[in-house]
Formats: structure tokens, sequence, C-alpha cells
């Protein structure tokens, strides 16, 4: 078979799905985004600070609000439950399946605000407000070791605390390694 002919047999079998298909729907995944969730998405918190907003939440109001949203999933002190350790266990990263809580593995605080801020809890994201979100989130810290019980987080504070794992993660900043010439 010429070369000729093999391009026009795979147009032909690359383009014959196509004509069975008909006027047949096409698949439509997902609900289109209202005006308020659409906006939200645009609300991204930087491994750097950069958009936290104003706010601000302690361990103390933390604690509480832990107790009444979070508890049933994580269990008491964020030990474990059906939504997973949140604080505590091996910090031993290199187990084979090592702890995935915050203190051990996360890289940045900051990243943990915009995680509990879009979704948690789970069965009501976006729920919380900002103080809120800074109180859970100075309570979970709290519990990890890395904020005293009597601390108060807000966008400087969050933003400026080094997380154990901030370099256990390859960055999307590395530089690739250069082409070897022959």
């Amino acid at each position: 078979m010429g070369l000729k002919m093999k391009r026009i047999l795979l147009i032909f079998i690359f383009y014959l799905p196509a004509a069975f298909a008909g006027d047949r729907p096409r698949p439509a995944f997902g609900d289109a985004l209202d005006t308020t969730s659409a906006a939200r998405a645009d609300d991204i918190v930087w491994p750097d600070g950069r958009g936290l907003p104003a706010g601000r939440g302690s361990v103390t109001t933390g604690r509480v609000l832990y107790e009444q949203r979070c508890i049933a999933c994580h269990g008491r002190e964020g030990r474990g439950g059906i939504g997973g350790e949140l604080a505590g266990g091996n910090p031993d990263l290199s187990a084979e399946q090592p702890d995935q809580n915050i203190g051990t593995y996360w890289p940045y605080a900051t990243t943990l605000f915009d995680f509990v801020r879009r979704a948690m809890p789970l069965d009501a994201p976006w729920s919380l407000s900002n103080e809120e979100v800074y109180a859970v989130v100075a309570y979970l810290l709290h519990l990890n070791g890395l904020l005293p019980a009597d601390a108060e987080l807000d966008a400087g504070r969050l933003a400026a605390l080094r997380m154990p794992n901030r370099d256990g993660f390859v960055g999307i900043e590395a530089s690739l390694p250069t082409p070897r010439e022959h």
C-alpha cells in the first residue's frame, strides 16, 4: 500500500466516528456557574500570601468552631475520622504511606487557608466567614505545634509562618535541566 493510500485510510478512520454521530446531543458535564461562584473562582490565595483577605481569628475561637463544624469528620483534636487526620501521627514522610497531616506534609499555611475557605465544611463550602477561616486555621496550626494556644492569626502572620515541609516539594518555578550537547 502506497503512502498516499495510507494517508487516505488514516483520514477515513479518523473521521469515521463523526459520520455516525448524527444529531445526537453532546454530553453536558456539570452545571453553569452562577455569578457568585464564578467570582469566587478567582479568589486565589498564593503561597506567598497574595490574595489573603482582611480578617483575623484566634486559636480559642477556632477550637469552638472546630468542635461545631469539623469534629464529626476529622475527629477529636484532628486525630482522624472519616475526613482524615489533620494533626499528630508519624512525622516520617519517607514511610511507605506517610501521614499527610498539616504539620508534617503541607508546605504552606496559606494553602491551608485557601483549602478550608473553598472546600470546608464539606457539606457547606464557602460558608465560613474570613474571620472563621482564620480561626479554624489558627486552631489547626496550634494542634500541629505551629502556633501557641493564645495566638491570633491574620494575613501577615499566616503568610510569614514557615511550615516544616516547606522545602519538601519541587516548586513550579524550578528550572529545567539544560540539554546536553552532543
